[in-house]
């Protein structure tokens, strides 16, 4: 199953990838808008996949640095010891944040796309009728 998961610098560079996708401003053409959203589709599916491995390497680091960091866990207070354990494991948190907003971000700019396409359909139902 590891082998499936994918490694924390190849989650930055793909991220990174998809992020400079969807920081590319799309014209009103209903053509561009089909060929974008057949990418964001695409795009989407990744996200998801790159969300649940950016978990499991939280997770796990989580898990590794909880069990070092024990006795100074028990030291503090609950509430200071779950803000602690978030430091622990900040760019695991960051690429499961990052992922998790390309994704709803391919979510609004395939509605966009949709939209876009349905303009183009309503106006050459008007233009032939």
């Amino acid at each position: 199953m590891n082998q499936l998961i994918t490694a924390p610098a190849d989650i930055i560079s793909e991220l990174t990838t998809i992020q400079s996708f969807l920081e590319i401003t799309m014209s009103e053409d209903a053509n561009e808008a089909v060929v974008r959203g057949n990418d964001l589709a695409v795009y989407m599916s990744r996200t998801g996949k790159l969300i649940a491995d950016a978990k499991i390497h939280r997770e796990q680091k989580l898990r590794s640095q909880m069990i070092q960091e024990y006795k100074k866990l028990l030291e503090f207070p609950a509430s200071v010891a779950v803000k602690y354990t978030d430091t622990l494991v900040e760019n695991e948190t960051y690429s499961l944040t990052w992922a998790t907003r390309l994704n709803a971000a391919c979510t609004h700019q395939l509605d966009w796309c949709r939209t876009i396409i349905s303009k183009a359909k309503a106006e050459m139902s008007a233009f032939n009728q």
